[in-house]
C-alpha cells in the first residue's frame, strides 16, 4: 500500500487511540508486524504545544518510518500550523481527525462534529494540504447519525483537495462505539472515488480482515481495540493475508518477553509515577487477552517500577515451570 511516496510494508495499521497509542505501544507494533502506526490525536492549539501531555503525544522519535501524527481541531488556520509544527518535529504523514465521536471534541466542532459541515471540511483540508510537503490523510466516519450519513461527498472533497489516504470507521458519530461496524461505505467510497481507503471498525480477525479486503475492495483495515493487550494480531494478520496460513502462536516466553519490555519501556518513557500507573491498563489487557493468571496478583496496588518489573517476573517464572 502507497501512502504518498511511502510504500508500507503491508496495509494493515495501527488506529490512533487516545491514551493508548502512545509511542511504546506503537514501537511494539512496528516490531510486531504493523505496516503504519498512527499517534494519538493531538491538539492544534499552539497554546499546548508546551505542555507535557502534548509533548509526549507528539514524540516520535527514534520510530520507523513513516512517522505520522495526527491532529485534530475546527480552524483551518490553526491546523495548517500544527501540521507545520509536528512536520517541522519529523512527521512523515500528517493525519486528520474527523472521526473521533468523543462529546469533548465535538462539543468544540472537532473530530466527527466537521461531518456536519462540508464547506469547513473542505477549507481545513485545503489549508493543511498546502501547508506542508508531506502526505495528508484523513480519517472520517460515515455520518454525523443515520439520518445524515454522508461519508461519500466528504470522500470527493478529501480527493479533491489533495488528501492521499481516507480512513473509514463504519460507525456514524451518534452510535459511538456501539452495534456492529460495517464496511460497505468504505467499499462504496473505493468504487466511487479514486483515492485510497482504508477500512476501521470491528476488525478482528486474520480471517476478517481478508474478507473485508476482498469483498469492498478497500486498500487495508485499520486496527485498534483488537491490539489491545495483543499486538501480536499484526503478525499474525500480516502473515495470514500473505500465506492463507494461520501463524503459530507466540511461545510463553515469547508472551513474557514482549510483555516485560513494553512494561519498561513505559517506565523509561513516561518516568517510574506515571508510568507504573499507565502500565497497569496495558498489564490487564494482556491478562485478559493472552494470561488470566495475571488477574490472581494485585498488580495495581504496585506503586513502584521494580516492583511491578518484579512481580511480573515472579508470575512468568511461575508459570513458565508449571508448563514445564
Amino acid at each position: 500500500m502507497l501512502i504518498g511516496p511511502h510504500k508500507l510494508k503491508n496495509n494493515i495499521v495501527l488506529a490512533p487511540m487516545a491514551g493508548i497509542t502512545d509511542q511504546p505501544f506503537r514501537m511494539l507494533c512496528r516490531e510486531l508486524g504493523a505496516g503504519l502506526v498512527v499517534s494519538e490525536m493531538v491538539t492544534s492549539d499552539s497554546s499546548l504545544f508546551g505542555s507535557r501531555k502534548t509533548k509526549l503525544r507528539i514524540d516520535i522519535r527514534g520510530e520507523m518510518e513513516p512517522r505520522v501524527v495526527q491532529i485534530a481541531g475546527a480552524d483551518p488556520g490553526m491546523m495548517a500550523e500544527a501540521a507545520v509544527f509536528n512536520v517541522d518535529n519529523g512527521a512523515q504523514i500528517i493525519d486528520i481527525n474527523m472521526g473521533c465521536p468523543a462529546k469533548k471534541v465535538c462539543k468544540v466542532m472537532a473530530g466527527s462534529a466537521l461531518l456536519r459541515d462540508e464547506i469547513l471540511v473542505s477549507k481545513i483540508l485545503e489549508s493543511v494540504v498546502n501547508a506542508v510537503e508531506v502526505p495528508v490523510t484523513l480519517k472520517i466516519r460515515t455520518g454525523w447519525d443515520k439520518d445524515n450519513r454522508n461519508a461519500i461527498s466528504v470522500a470527493k472533497i478529501a480527493r479533491e483537495e489533495g488528501i492521499q489516504a481516507l480512513t473509514v470507521h463504519g460507525r456514524t458519530r451518534a452510535c459511538g462505539f456501539k452495534g456492529s461496524a460495517e464496511h460497505e461505505t468504505a467499499g462504496e467510497i473505493k468504487a466511487k472515488v479514486n483515492m485510497t481507503v482504508i477500512a476501521n471498525g470491528d476488525i478482528t480477525s486474520s480471517e476478517q480482515a481478508e474478507e473485508i479486503i476482498k469483498k469492498y475492495g478497500v486498500d487495508g483495515v485499520m486496527i485498534g481495540r483488537a491490539a489491545q493487550g495483543n499486538p501480536w494480531v499484526f503478525q499474525e494478520m500480516s502473515h495470514y493475508l500473505k500465506t492463507g496460513n494461520k501463524l503459530l502462536p507466540p511461545t510463553l516466553k515469547q508472551i513474557h518477553d514482549i510483555i516485560i519490555r513494553h512494561v519498561t519501556h513505559i517506565h523509561r518513557f513516561y518516568g517510574e509515577r506515571q508510568g507504573v500507573r499507565i502500565a497497569r491498563k496495558h498489564i490487564a489487557w494482556y491478562a485478559h487477552k493472552r494470561y488470566t493468571s495475571m488477574l490472581d496478583y494485585p498488580i495495581n496496588k504496585i506503586e513502584s517500577a521494580s516492583e511491578q518489573i518484579s512481580l511480573l517476573s515472579n508470575i512468568f517464572n511461575q508459570e513458565q515451570r508449571f508448563a514445564a
